[in-house]
């Protein structure tokens, strides 16, 4: 399901790891977290997941919860395709992508 949404990509001098990151578009900690790579450079696409339907955004967070192993809350950023965070917590970020 996560296959047929709408992207948005933003460049940046970093592109690894692979940044995903799933998000609502009136969510705080969601544009802090889009800030944060940002501002640190980080290529990353994003999708908010408050601007598609209801089924829609109830089946990609069943995928999520199917694959992750850990309930959904926003933002949800993916890694490599391999791991994921949830929430904005600024410290965890550093440490998952290396920034002293």
């Amino acid at each position: 399901m996560r296959e047929t949404l709408e992207y948005t990509t933003v460049e940046g001098d970093k592109k690894q790891p692979a940044i995903v990151v799933f998000s609502l578009s009136t969510c705080g900690f969601c544009k802090r977290a889009l800030v944060f790579l940002e501002t640190n450079h980080f290529a990353y696409s994003y999708a908010h997941l408050d601007k598609i339907t209801l089924d829609q955004k109830t089946a990609i967070k069943k995928e999520l919860l199917d694959e992750f192993g850990t309930a959904v809350a926003f933002p949800f950023v993916i890694f490599d395709g391999k791991e994921a965070l949830v929430g904005f917590v600024e410290e965890e970020w550093k440490k998952k992508l290396g920034i002293a």
